[in-house]
């Protein structure tokens, strides 16, 4: 996948609307494999939204979404499965790990699916970002800014054309969010990969191709 293009999408909450005011909702927006963008919002623009489409968790939308020249509209379940497995790398605003399994066993979970990164390259990224001796330990005994770390780990331990970040580092301090940045590119780079990094705020301090305002 080299582009995804978002043509003339607005959503339906938003259709009442007489004035967006958005570079996104109800314009042509061109997304394209290795550039890095930032996405900025303010609250209640719809940035998870956005995220949603993307992804293909929602498609309550008018216009269309397209990835190269198909229309995401006509994808089957087994169509998303091969996108989400193999082209977007989703590290969601809310994390989504799972409390009750340590922190290597929630990387290891997407990596056993895509066999993409051995052992020891994991083990690399969690010494990089100063969490070691979390690598055994549960993620529910874990910050929220520990847990980050974890969860971008876990975004990485696939292929992917794409990574999609959502308010990546919110909770980390400035240099932990360089450090993370910095793995989050190297790795990109690596694939040939775009990056979309949203924020409502705090933005991960990396050189954006473009800023996008939602």
């Amino acid at each position: 996948m080299n582009t995804i293009r978002f043509k003339y999408v607005i959503p339906q909450v938003f259709a009442s609307r007489e004035q967006q005011d958005s570079e996104i909702w109800q314009q042509d927006v061109l997304f394209e494999r290795g550039k890095v963008y930032l996405v900025e919002a303010e609250s209640g623009k719809g940035k998870s939204t956005f995220c949603s489409y993307v992804v293909g968790y929602r498609n309550d939308y008018s216009g269309q979404v397209y990835f190269d020249d198909r229309d995401v509209n006509q994808f089957r379940m087994s169509d998303w499965t091969d996108i989400r497995i193999r082209h977007i790398s989703h590290l969601f605003q809310e994390l989504r790990l799972f409390p009750e399994l340590t922190a290597m066993e929630n990387v290891e979970i997407k990596n056993n699916l895509t066999g993409h990164k051995t052992r020891e390259e994991i083990e690399s990224w969690f010494d990089m970002l100063g969490i070691p001796d979390k690598i055994n330990a549960k993620v529910g005994l874990m910050s929220f800014g520990q847990q980050q770390r974890v969860a971008m780990i876990r975004a990485l331990v696939q292929p992917f054309d794409f990574l999609l970040a959502d308010e990546p580092i919110s909770h980390l301090d400035d240099q932990n969010a360089r450090i993370m940045g910095d793995i989050m590119l190297a790795e990109a780079k690596a694939q040939g990969a775009g990056v979309i990094v949203t924020s409502i705020g705090k933005h991960m301090p990396i050189a954006y191709d473009q800023t996008i305002r939602l």
